[in-house]
């Protein structure tokens, strides 16, 4: 059987987990056989030998388990990071808070200390490090196995001496005073929330913020202006707005913007403290 001829055979498996279930079957392919989307299609109407492993892996997809664990790899800003089960995947819309914070670091002409809460994969602290050359990150985890992974994609991007990873609850094991901006995409679903199957794979600790959903969010901004940290950024669920901005009335804010993610959504803020 051709490559073409088993994409088209599997792809029949995943049409009810994914919109691209093709797409997804040359995915699975190209990590059999090390192989890159170019190579594929030069190669599509040749043979195919390993069906067997294929079908384990189509398999294993069918039950909503995520591409991105079977893989071991997700994209985020146009790089590759490793990614494992039992730590949160990356997003796309985590893109946008990494823009949010190029925005105010690139034109400092000093050296910046940011603190990232909830690293998971560290693909924040990664791209800002990889981004920002005069840059110093302390990155955050109560997830040991989130820290290890962050830590492998540190490495291979080169940016480990730029970032110093602890173990720590928020700011628990965070005693420095010279931090310029906090930024986090810290768990913010209600724990009530009924998750999608794919999503239900993935750490609980990373997603569920407490019984309202923005109770961790809170302890963030709490925490953030009492250490008289100038800027904070964060992600946010679509609904959190007006509860947020309503609690923003309790602190000495200089300013603060909300922002949608690519479904224009609500989905993150940046608040400039006084």
């Amino acid at each position: 059987m051709t490559i073409k001829e088993t994409v088209r055979k599997y792809s029949q498996k995943l049409k009810y987990v994914t919109h691209i279930p093709a797409k997804e079957i040359e995915i699975l392919i190209c990590h059999l056989l090390d192989k890159n989307n170019i190579w594929l299609h030069i190669n599509y109407n040749s043979t195919f030998e390993k069906e067997k492993e294929l079908e384990k892996l189509v398999n294993k997809r069918a039950t909503n388990y995520p591409l991105e664990y079977i893989i071991n790899k997700a994209s985020f800003y146009g790089e590759s990071f490793i990614t494992k089960e039992g730590v949160l995947i990356p997003r796309p819309e985590t893109e946008l808070l990494v823009d949010n914070a190029i925005e105010i670091l690139k034109n400092r002409n000093c050296k910046t200390k940011v603190l990232e809460i909830g690293t998971g994969s560290g693909i924040i602290s990664v791209m800002l490090a990889l981004l920002i050359k005069d840059i110093e990150i302390i990155a955050v985890d109560i997830n040991q196995k989130a820290l290890d992974l962050a830590k492998q994609n540190a490495i291979k991007h080169k940016v480990s001496n730029k970032i110093d990873f602890r173990y720590s609850n928020l700011y628990e094991n965070v005693n420095e005073d010279d931090i310029f901006m906090t930024i986090s995409n810290p768990p913010y679903i209600a724990n009530d929330y009924k998750l999608p199957e794919n999503v239900k794979f993935e750490p609980s600790n990373a997603l569920f913020g407490g019984n309202i959903g923005d109770e961790l969010l809170k302890d963030i901004i709490d925490s953030t202006y009492k250490r008289d940290i100038k800027y904070l950024l964060c992600e946010m669920g679509y609904d959190q707005k007006q509860p947020l901005e309503n609690y923003f009335k309790s602190f000495d804010i200089k300013n603060y913007e909300f922002y949608k993610d690519y479904e224009k959504f609500d989905r993150g803020f940046t608040i400039q403290f006084n």
